[in-house]
C-alpha cells in the first residue's frame, strides 16, 4: 500500500523573513538596554564596539549611540567590500542600525544599578541572550567581528584569536582608563556572555546519549524499542583487545528517561558496558525539531 501522508510543508520565505527580522530587532533591543542599564552606568568595557563606546563616554564625552554607529556602519562596508559582499546580507545591516537606535532613545532610562558585579553579571546575561536571539536569525550585530573577519582574511590567523585580540585590547584599555577592578569585571561579562550565547543557542534541555555494549545486544534493543519507546541505532564495533565484532547501540532519550534505560539494561545484561552523555542539541522525531 502506498503512503500518502503528505510532508508537513517547510515554512514559507516571507514567514521565515518575518520570524528572521523580529529576532534581530529583539535581540539587537536587548543588547542595547544590557548595555545602557548594566554595563555603560557601572564602566565596564566588555570588548566589541560596545566597549570602546564605553571608553569614550567616560574620556572625551561622545555619545556611546554615535559612537557605535560611527564604528559599525564602516565596519559594515568594510566587510561588504573586502570580504566579499553581503555575509550576512541586510540583516546585519539591520541590526548594526537598530542597536544603537535603541541604545539612543533608552539613554536615561536607568535601574539604579551600582555595583559592577551585578552590572556585570546582568550586563553580561543581557547581551547574550540578545547576541543569540539575533544568532537565530543567521545575523549579527556587526561591530569588530566584522574586524576580526577582516583580519582573519589578510593575515591567516584565527578567527578566534582575532576576536580574542581585539576584545582583550578594548579590556586591557579599560584597566588603564578605569581600574584593573573594572577590567576583571568586564572579564566577567565576556564569559557570562559567551555562556549564555550557548545556552540561547543550544537551548537548556540536555539529552543523554547512552551508548550499550552487551553480549544480549538484541535482547536490549528490544527492550528500549519495548519499554522506554525510543530508537535504537546499531553501530558496527570490534573489540580492541580480540578484535572481535562488537555492536554498539546508540540511544538518545531525555533526562527523564536515564534512569529507566539503565534499569532496563541491567535487567537483560548486569554485565552490559554503559556510556551515559550530554547531548546539547538533538534534532529530529521525540525532539526539538529542526
Amino acid at each position: 500500500m502506498v503512503n500518502t501522508r503528505r510532508l508537513p510543508e517547510p515554512r514559507s520565505r516571507l514567514m521565515q523573513g518575518m520570524i528572521d527580522y523580529t529576532y534581530i530587532l529583539v535581540g539587537s533591543a536587548i543588547v542595547a538596554l544590557a548595555f545602557n542599564l548594566f554595563l555603560l552606568p557601572n564602566k565596564i568595557a566588555s570588548g566589541g564596539v560596545s566597549g570602546i563606546s564605553t571608553l569614550l563616554t567616560y574620556t572625551v564625552g561622545f555619545e556611546p549611540a554615535y559612537t557605535l554607529w560611527a564604528f559599525n556602519i564602516p565596519l559594515f562596508i568594510l566587510g561588504v567590500l573586502m570580504l566579499g559582499g553581503f555575509k550576512y546580507g541586510i540583516k546585519t545591516l539591520v541590526g548594526t542600525i537598530f542597536l544603537p537606535f535603541v541604545v539612543f532613545i533608552s539613554r536615561d532610562w536607568s535601574v539604579g544599578i551600582e555595583d559592577p558585579l551585578l552590572g556585570a553579571l546582568f550586563g553580561g546575561i543581557g547581551v547574550g541572550l540578545g547576541l543569540g536571539t539575533v544568532f537565530r536569525a543567521n545575523a549579527s550585530t556587526g561591530g569588530t567581528d566584522l574586524a576580526a573577519q577582516i583580519f582573519n582574511k589578510y593575515t591567516g590567523v584565527s578567527l578566534g584569536l582575532c576576536v580574542f585580540v581585539i576584545d582583550g585590547l578594548i579590556v586591557a584599555t579599560s584597566a588603564v582608563v578605569f581600574s584593573l577592578e573594572l577590567a576583571l569585571y568586564a572579564l566577567i561579562a565576556l564569559f557570562v556572555t559567551g555562556k549564555t550565547i550557548d545556552l540561547v543557542q543550544m537551548g537548556v534541555g540536555y539529552a543523554k546519549v547512552a551508548l550499550i555494549i552487551s553480549d544480549h545486544q538484541e535482547e536490549v534493543r528490544q527492550s528500549i524499542l519495548r519499554d522506554v519507546d525510543r530508537g535504537v541505532t546499531k553501530l558496527s564495533g570490534h573489540g580492541g583487545y580480540t578484535d572481535a565484532e562488537r555492536p554498539v547501540l546508540m540511544c538518545v532519550v531525555n533526562q527523564q528517561e536515564v534512569t529507566k534505560l539503565k534499569q532496563i539494561v541491567r535487567a537483560v545484561d548486569p554485565k552490559a558496558f554503559v556510556i551515559v552523555t550530554n547531548a546539547t542539541e538533538v534534532l529530529g522525531e521525540g525532539f526539538k525539531q529542526a
